[in-house]
């Protein structure tokens, strides 16, 4: 028995060996180890680099970024991988429709998201673009905007509700809100009655955020069922249940509801004709607005997705639609607190359109406050929510002087090229100025993509700028803001979602 276990050893180690030898000597494999990378040893490639936490794999990330300029190659074990953040590659990546497929690193969300539009590739992707385009048509924008002008007044009068000024811990105060915003707007349900839940699902999602990070910097465990076997896999089971159970309640009386109205309210959903007085129906004293989730059960209705289907895209609005906002919220607050100067206009300007406007933020109101979203252009540069992406390439590219071969994966920096001091003169200031009309046009298009770009492109950037317009201009209007913890101290997680490593607060003092 013994014998037999040292013969499996020896064969696993010299099978390993050979792989490794056979990775690095394919035509492939050369071409990438002519790429200046991360110190690498044998087998295990840098992957002892890019262990301990999340900060520490942060710093050392951005550290050979920035050193080894600007492009970057990472052996995690036998996987390549090749960095890059100059804007000439980047349009490269994005411009094309040849390379819009995602890295493995995203099926790691396979278990939450399944195929939803952020995971799915080729023909499935494009009808599922195709389907969900219709949900930010301008009129249906209109009533998200009714949504987040909500929310933003029972953030006031939350705040308010402390008769003085308050210090808050911004990302779970945020992230509350932004959660019932776009439960709202994707399901069509009120999350106010569920206190208890909503913060257990924003837990569920944070905890979904560790896993992702725990597998995809651990190789061994990519394998499902080391994976599942574990104590975090056993966790993630348990999360993943919370998650899809909610999701799976809500389309259900959601889908009982259309049944009950005979789908009249289904009928123009999706088509440039949709009205504005039968979208909304007044049961009682609860409105119902429709809301992406509609749209998907109207296409279910006509035999073009299942329930399976559904489930995936709500889950995926739901993932993407409440954090990234939520930080963008955050760091926009922060920078504003920190210059006083800049706030301070910020306030004159939306003061003057409050007043036209009797007081009440309207969706006309919002696009009329063009310094407050340079403000925010500005602190999404500084601090992008999705600061990577991930693609594989379906072709040979040659990055600067480098030719990265054909199915290697590419990580596009954005966090990287929107501090690159070739592009950004002082990057580390905080200046809206840079995104006044002259400025932006003198500018390569491809070092500014805190959406990202090309084909695949954030569907939902105008729904996410309108909403962080709504709650900043509301909390400016009603607040003055303070600094508690400085950015100068500013620590970050590596994360899916851009994340501090620490908690961050402001002082919120009323305005008499």
């Amino acid at each position: 028995m013994i014998i037999t276990i040292i013969l499996l050893l020896l064969f696993l180690i010299v099978f390993i060996i050979l792989f490794d030898y056979y990775m690095h000597h394919k035509r492939s494999g050369r071409l990438i180890d002519l790429i200046p990378g991360l110190p690498s040893i044998p087998i295990f490639g840098s992957i002892f680099l890019l262990q301990g936490s999340q900060e520490d794999i942060w710093h050392t990330m951005h550290y050979f970024a920035d050193k080894i300029y600007p492009v970057t190659k990472i052996w995690a074990g036998p996987i390549a991988a090749v960095m890059i953040r100059h804007p000439d590659d980047l349009e490269k990546v994005l411009s094309s429709t040849k390379h819009n497929e995602k890295s493995k690193l995203y099926d790691l969300l396979r278990p939450w998201l399944n195929d939803g539009l952020l995971i799915s590739k080729g023909s499935k992707w494009h009808t599922r673009r195709k389907i969900l385009t219709p949900t930010f048509h301008f009129t249906i924008l209109r009533q998200f905007v009714d949504i987040f002008i909500e929310e933003s007044n029972r953030m006031i009068n939350s705040l308010k509700d402390s008769k003085g000024p308050v210090i808050k811990n911004l990302v779970p105060f945020l992230s509350k809100h932004t959660l019932n915003a776009i439960s709202e707007s994707a399901m069509g349900i009120s999350l106010h009655n569920f206190d208890t839940f909503k913060e257990q699902y924003r837990k569920s999602v944070e905890d979904m955020g560790r896993y992702f990070i725990y597998r995809s910097l651990s190789p061994w465990l990519y394998l499902d069922w080391m994976f599942a076997l574990s104590p975090t896999g056993r966790k993630q089971a348990k999360t993943l249940k919370i998650l899809h159970g909610f999701t799976e309640k809500v389309i259900m009386e959601r889908k009982l509801y259309h049944k009950r109205t005979e789908g009249r309210y289904l009928k123009n959903i999706g088509s440039n004709r949709l009205i504005e007085t039968d979208d909304v129906e007044v049961t009682g004293i609860q409105k119902k607005r429709l809301a992406m989730l509609d749209l998907l059960i109207a296409a279910f209705r006509e035999n073009q997705i299942s329930d399976s289907d559904i489930r995936e895209e709500v889950d995926t609005f739901m993932f993407e639609g409440h954090d990234t906002t939520a930080m963008g919220v955050c760091f926009s607050l922060l920078l504003l607190a920190e210059h006083k100067d800049i706030q301070d206009r910020v306030r004159t300007e939306i003061n003057g359109v409050m007043e036209e406007n009797e007081g009440k933020l309207t969706m006309a109101s919002l696009q009329k406050l063009p310094y407050l979203e340079r403000c925010l252009k500005e602190a999404m540069r500084l601090y992008p929510s999705v600061h990577l992406i991930s693609r594989v390439l379906s072709e040979d590219i040659k990055f600067q002087s480098y030719t990265v071969p054909a199915n290697t994966i590419v990580h596009l920096n954005i966090y990287g090229v929107h501090r690159d001091p070739n592009f950004w003169p002082h990057p580390d200031v905080f200046d809206p100025d840079r995104f006044l009309p002259d400025q932006v046009q003198n500018r390569h298009p491809y070092c500014y993509l805190p959406f990202s770009a090309g084909p695949r492109n954030c569907i939902g950037q105008r729904f996410a700028m309108y909403e962080m317009k709504t709650i900043v201009a509301s909390l400016v209007h009603h607040f003055y803001l303070e600094p508690v913890d400085n950015l100068k101290n500013l620590r970050i997680n590596i994360d899916l979602i851009l994340h501090p490593a620490y908690p961050l607060h402001i002082k919120f003092i009323p305005i008499k």
